[in-house]
């Protein structure tokens, strides 16, 4: 996948969609006015929020687990790509050192860049499938989510 058909993005943090109760994930295109939501799993969306609020649980969750994992045989993940929407469901591609790649879920992905400080970048053809355009005169509603975000805890996704 070209480099230059890739976007990078923000992850601007997780909540819970009403009326369905079904988790969000929602990114930003950087420096731009898009944001792809995407859905994903209570589990996924607590691993994520943990992530962003630097939580570090008592004993390794999966994704902390992986990430031991990868720092102690040393591939160093360079990237994460999110790729493709296909018949509703989100794809992604997890990019390590030396060109080898692994596909992953979209979630799983997001929460180990997270934890690893590692880029996340989506293809043009993404946004352009999905993503949401808020002007910048929308952007105090983005603060409402961020602000929203600060007053959730991960334990809220909770199934």
């Amino acid at each position: 996948m070209s480099e230059g058909n890739l976007l990078p993005v923000e992850v601007i943090g997780v909540r819970v969609e009403m009326p369905s109760n079904q988790p969000i994930v929602l990114l930003r295109e950087v420096g731009g006015i898009r944001y792809l939501p995407i859905w994903v799993g209570a589990v996924e969306a607590s691993a994520i929020a943990f992530a962003q609020q630097g939580v570090l649980p008592p004993r390794p969750m999966t994704h902390d687990l992986f990430k031991t994992v990868i720092d102690t045989f040393g591939s160093p993940l360079e990237s994460v790509h999110l790729t493709e929407i296909r018949e509703g469901v989100f794809y992604a591609v997890l990019n390590f050192e030396g060109g080898v790649t692994i596909s992953a879920r979209p979630s799983d992905a997001i929460a180990l860049a997270l934890r690893m400080e590692t880029p996340v970048l989506a293809t043009v053809e993404l946004f352009t499938a999905v993503g949401i355009e808020i002007p910048d005169a929308a952007e105090d509603e983005v603060e409402k989510f961020r602000e929203f975000l600060d007053q959730i805890n991960p334990d809220d996704f909770a199934g």
